[in-house]
């Protein structure tokens, strides 16, 4: 992928670590003569401006930072019909990880100035009378976004281990909710009703920095997968917590999966919904009752990916 390229950095991301990353990666960048510019952002609104202003000017845009900056940023460079690139610098890096991009800078830098365009979906997310959001990786309600909420404002513990950490506290505190769940339409929809824990709905088989939540997704094929989890004993979700590693969690009962390009979720009292780390701006917290509509965008996202 050609420049030129403009990195537009979260000082924040990792806890300084994309400060550091960032100066592996111009220094690389340096070495190879690529044509780039720096952007440095004070918040995700802020990165998103910077990220449209360097897709108008031609550049390809670069996510420099975690899940958060690089989902936004994704929904940037689609509307703009921009090429889009990450270098990972964050605590979960779970879209870059799903693209096979690697998360040392000497890897990473390579794979974005001498790797090839790949075509891969997103997802859109409407909500009541809000406006329709784009993000990348999934879309999550119950105790992966409680747990998400968790992380986000934990303080003590740093790195990928207060994912986990965040989960078992969520689980301490959880009482089941009553999702109800809407695959398609027409004649061939799927209902489904359940009291429990979670809904997944995943462009990409990881988030949580690691968890292989949704195994067979396939970020370029067209449609979602939805993962739910269904009310059980709290140490039957212990093991889902210590199957969904390596994705062998759909082994177990409780666990349903299913796919289809628009998906509708409403749920029988208030939760936060989130997607890509970050609380979504357009249903904090999802009501009661009141639906969220996702939805497959087919190729609307090209990424440098390694060769």
């Amino acid at each position: 992928m050609n420049g030129p390229f403009c990195l537009v950095v979260n000082p924040a991301a990792g806890h300084g670590r994309s400060l550091r990353v960032l100066r592996a990666a111009t220094a690389l960048l340096d070495a190879s003569s690529a044509d780039y510019e720096v952007a440095t952002s004070d918040s995700l609104d802020h990165a998103r401006d910077l990220a449209a202003k360097a897709a108008k000017q031609g550049q390809v845009v670069v996510a420099v930072g975690g899940d958060g900056m690089a989902g936004a940023l994704a929904a940037v460079a689609a509307r703009e019909a921009a090429r889009f690139g990450i270098i990972p610098a964050g605590n979960g890096n779970d879209l870059a990880r799903g693209l096979g991009i690697p998360f040392q800078p000497a890897a990473a830098v390579p794979a974005l100035i001498q790797g090839r365009e790949r075509k891969v979906d997103l997802i859109a997310v409407e909500h009541g009378a809000q406006p329709e959001i784009v993000v990348a990786g999934s879309v999550y309600l119950g105790i992966p976004s409680v747990a998400g909420e968790i992380a986000n404002s934990t303080r003590w513990l740093r790195g990928p281990a207060v994912y986990p950490v965040a989960g078992l506290r969520a689980v301490a505190g959880w009482t089941p909710a009553g999702f109800r769940v809407e695959i398609g339409h027409g004649p061939q929809q799927e209902v489904h009703e359940f009291s429990g824990y979670a809904v997944v709905v995943a462009n990409a088989s990881y988030f949580g920095a690691g968890m292989k939540v949704a195994p067979q997704a396939q970020a370029d094929d067209g449609v979602l997968d939805v993962l739910t989890m269904r009310d059980a004993p709290r140490l039957v979700f212990l093991r889902v917590l210590m199957k969904i590693r390596s994705g062998s969690h759909l082994s177990l009962p409780q666990i349903g999966a299913a796919r289809g390009a628009e998906v509708t979720i409403t749920v029988d009292r208030d939760l936060p919904a989130a997607a890509d780390g970050e609380t979504l701006p357009c249903a904090a917290p999802l009501r009661a009752g009141e639906p969220l509509r996702l939805r497959a965008l087919p190729g609307a996202l090209t990424v440098a990916v390694p060769a």
